[in-house]
């Protein structure tokens, strides 16, 4: 990867537990959670009673001269050198998506291997370090209690955790994990496992000798024991539905290694080809190093009824769960590799639509916000004061109707179910909600030709009346409405939609252009601008709404705002939406045309100089990260694939 990136991933598998390096070198920075706390994990070898690190940072420790590193879907893989021997070191996550077991087994890997350079015999052994921080929202806040542990014969090493076991007593969004247990283990003969405590700090060690050319594989594991409070019920990851331990868990992951391996290198390759062959070598890059990311900003749980439940957290915005907002740019990703999860994302929306407090309470006839706040998932939050020790939301209390997103959840949860139905064929998800679909879309109809002030999914730039991206929502929605209708034999019903979105587009176009056709921000700001990255659905639908001319116009249009790294958001600020300037950068008819969006978005990630898991929010005049990091959003970063691939259907 020639890509550098602005953070290394290392162990993903959900938001709790997700660890990264801050710097393409490995070991000259403490690793980090992606919230850019300490998550201290240290990894040593010492080669002929001399100690080097390779991964993470010891003050009193020589550091191992990094050669190489590579990044790929599922895996992170470096070379080390210290003048007598090379050290290869491969960190795997693999969350393969048509796959729940895995994609839920809270156990990533890490193998090393090495082989002498100096032609010389050596003794050599490793030492992984793991510290009180990965088991505590911050060191110190609990005593911790540790013990060595084995997971079957020669898988063993240490387990550590909070004395004080209190499993979702809170949620939030910069907070860490202070409940469960973090498993540190190793394979093989020879394995030495112990605790220690260092400037009051608890750590767990494991030691295991390594022949030269022999693979030694550590395993990195966390039980949360519950994952997910869903309407007052406690849930449990997937992984353990039918009872099976952690330990089990970890011995089974230990056991396959090899099999996994290959399997990921298969999804990681042909991930890699598709994106280079939809939009360059660049565009490959980047969705390389967002896909464990997006991955591991989710929890799939099951509800009372067996039914999948994939909740997003909504990273460094407001650590809102299972958001639509988030939720609808996301979808590129999951509905080229498993719609079923997309499904996932929409039943706790659904499920709350239909609650007394939703309907009965605020007689709410749009979509929600949100379901909760991660991980507590018992309503909408987003508007709502929480009680007094700030760690959940009341249950009591109004939602302010001025917190709202209207027209924007509406149009989101339309175009993602009938995206879910183009994907899989079938309208049957949709066929179960139709009654709220279509009081939703009569919401699109009412209010969507001149949205009145009210928030969307860019609401960090504040409300904003008569939003012309917000109207061409609300037209995608009416349209996806159609598509739904259609599907399910609704022939009269399909075509009186289309009439309308189609009508709406005509006053769109009549009160959004300027004279020499650009698009405005606001129907009432003229001379203005802003991607108009909703009306990406038309071609990827082929519903021919706006049509190929118009958009290609659009596209060009658009290149007199860049700034050396993108085109902002709009023309209020500086700053962008790398999802978004994607989606908008897919209308654009020619590979060549859509490059030219992606090579200043490769760079702003290049050479960015705040050092944490890809922004979708970053300033195209320094490349400064302005907020967000790690967001389920980047998932919209596959549009183009997704494109490719509908277009070759």
């Amino acid at each position: 990867m020639k890509l550098r990136a602005p953070a290394v991933p290392l162990i993903t598998v959900d938001p709790y537990f997700s660890i990264w390096a801050p710097d393409t070198r490995l070991n000259v920075a403490k690793t980090m959670h992606w919230t850019g706390k300490s998550n201290s994990i240290i990894g040593t070898v010492v080669v002929d009673g001399v100690e080097y690190s390779f991964l993470g940072y010891y003050r009193d420790l020589y550091k191992m001269r990094q050669v190489s590193l590579e990044i790929d879907a599922l895996s992170t893989k470096a070379i080390f050198e210290n003048g007598q021997i090379r050290l290869s070191v491969t960190l795997t996550t693999p969350v393969l998506p048509d796959d729940y077991r895995l994609l839920t087994r809270p156990v990533s890997y890490m193998a090393l291997s090495w082989e002498s350079i100096d032609g010389n015999a050596h003794t050599v052994s490793a030492k992984v370090l793991a510290t009180e921080e990965l088991c505590l929202n911050k060191s110190g806040d609990s005593p911790v209690m540790t013990e060595a542990c084995e997971a079957c014969a020669r898988v063993k090493g240490m387990r550590m955790g909070n004395t004080v076991q209190n499993p979702l007593n809170r949620c939030g969004d910069d907070l860490r994990i202070d409940w469960g247990y973090f498993y540190l283990m190793a394979k093989g003969e020879g394995v030495e496992a112990t605790a220690d405590e260092f400037k009051r700090q608890t750590r767990i060690v494991v030691t295991a000798p390594m022949a030269e050319r022999e693979r030694r594989l550590y395993l990195f594991a966390y039980d949360d024991v519950e994952s997910i409070e869903y309407f007052g019920r406690h849930l449990k990851s997937y992984w353990n539905k039918d009872g099976q331990t952690i330990t089990e868990a970890i011995c089974e992951a230990a056991g396959e290694y090899d099999a996994l391996m290959a399997r990921c290198k298969d999804f990681s390759d042909k991930l890699y080809a598709d994106a280079e062959k939809a939009g360059g070598e660049k565009y490959a890059e980047i969705l390389s190093l967002a896909y464990r990311q997006v991955m591991a900003a989710h929890k799939l749980v099951l509800d009372e009824n067996g039914e999948i439940l994939y909740i997003s957290k909504e990273c460094f915005s407001n650590g809102c769960a299972a958001t639509v907002d988030v939720s609808y740019p996301s979808i590129p990703l999951f509905l080229i590799y498993n719609p079923e999860l997309v499904k996932g994302m929409m039943r706790p929306v659904y499920r709350y639509a239909d609650s007394d407090e939703w309907k009965v309470q605020m007689k709410y006839d749009f979509a929600p916000h949100d379901v909760g706040c991660y991980p507590i998932l018992n309503g909408q939050v987003y508007g709502k004061k929480r009680i007094v020790d700030e760690r959940r939301y009341a249950n009591e209390g109004v939602l302010d109707y001025n917190k709202q997103m209207p027209v924007e959840e509406c149009g989101n949860m339309l175009v993602m179910e009938a995206n879910v139905a183009k994907a899989t064929g079938s309208a049957d998800f949709a066929a179960a909600h139709m009654d709220v679909l279509r009081m939703w879309c009569e919401y699109l109809l009412k209010y969507g030709t001149d949205p009145e002030n009210q928030l969307c999914t860019d609401d960090f730039a504040g409300h904003l009346a008569h939003n012309c991206n917000l109207s061409l929502k609300a037209i995608m929605g009416i349209e996806a409405m159609a598509v739904l209708e259609e599907m399910l034999g609704n022939d009269k019903a399909a075509a009186s939609y289309r009439r309308k979105a189609r009508k709406m587009a005509k006053v769109w176009r009549e009160t959004a252009l300027n004279a020499d056709g650009t698009s405005n921000l606001a129907f009432d700001r003229p001379g203005t601008y802003s991607m108009k990255y909703n009306m990406v659905w038309d071609k990827l639908w082929g519903s021919k709404i706006f049509g190929r001319k118009f958009m290609d116009a659009e596209v060009a249009a658009n290149r007199a705002h860049f700034n050396e790294y993108g085109m902002p958001l709009d023309s209020r600020t500086d700053y962008t939406k790398s999802d978004w300037m994607v989606w908008t950068a897919s209308m654009a008819t020619s590979k060549k045309n859509f490059m030219s969006y992606i090579a200043p978005l490769w760079k702003a990630y290049d050479e960015m100089p705040t050092r944490v898991p890809l922004t979708d929010w970053y300033d195209t005049v320094s490349s400064r990260m302005v907020s967000f990091q790690h967001r389920t959003v980047q998932g919209g970063l596959w549009m183009r694939v997704l494109m490719e691939k509908w277009a070759n259907k």
